[in-house]
């Protein structure tokens, strides 16, 4: 995992200490193993706590899932709320979008693979308040894509299966960054943003 990453800044709201030491710890392990085939004694032993100790602010592993794709979740909506709020035209605020998007799938791989391919494991009220976060980021990116198609700058003949195609795409990019390869995540973010640009028909 990335040093930031294994950092407390990812995880600084999460309180206290010892909690946020076993998120820290869950993220690795699903990312590594899976959530299915961790443990609460895996989970447990990377953060230097006995299984009991676990209990005392996690009931079960699937809390600690929840809470991990709950915090995913919340801030990469907020970064696309974010650039549709902005003064920008829709080409503008649609680059931006997926710059940030593509940028924390990059920056948090690891924990991006856990929030978005354990999806399934979620209990099923975290599984339906989860899946309405995914559809209010679905929402920002598609109200850009239909701004664009309202002002002329886009030619988008289906906006809804565009913007699934759009998010897909950048949600990919946790699946396959490595860290160690040669783009930045700055760099993939730009190369991503191109990419749409070109799906909508947007003038570059």
């Amino acid at each position: 995992m990335d040093e930031e990453e294994r950092g407390t800044e990812g995880w600084a709201d999460v309180t206290p200490d010892a909690a946020r030491r076993l998120v820290i710890a869950a993220v690795e392990a699903f990312a590594e193993r899976g959530y299915h085939a961790t443990t609460t004694r895996d989970i447990a032993g990377r953060a230097g706590m006995s299984p009991a100790a676990l209990y005392i602010h996690y009931k079960t592993k699937e809390e600690l899932l929840y809470q991990i794709s709950r915090v995913g979740h919340l801030r990469s909506l907020s970064l696309v709320r974010a650039a549709r709020d902005t003064d920008g035209t829709p080409a503008e605020r649609l680059d931006d979008a997926v710059r940030r998007f593509v940028r924390w799938h990059a920056e948090h791989h690891t924990t991006g693979r856990v929030v978005q391919y354990e999806l399934g494991a979620l209990a099923s009220e975290h599984y339906t308040e989860i899946v309405e976060l995914r559809r209010g980021t679905e929402d920002v990116i598609r109200s850009i894509i239909r701004d664009g198609v309202d002002s002329g700058d886009f030619d988008v003949p289906d906006v809804s299966g565009t913007t699934l195609a759009v998010l897909s795409l950048c949600i990919d990019v946790a699946r396959w960054f490595n860290p160690a390869g040669r783009r930045t995540p700055d760099e993939v973010g730009t190369l991503y943003a191109d990419l749409v640009r070109r799906m909508v028909g947007a003038a570059r």
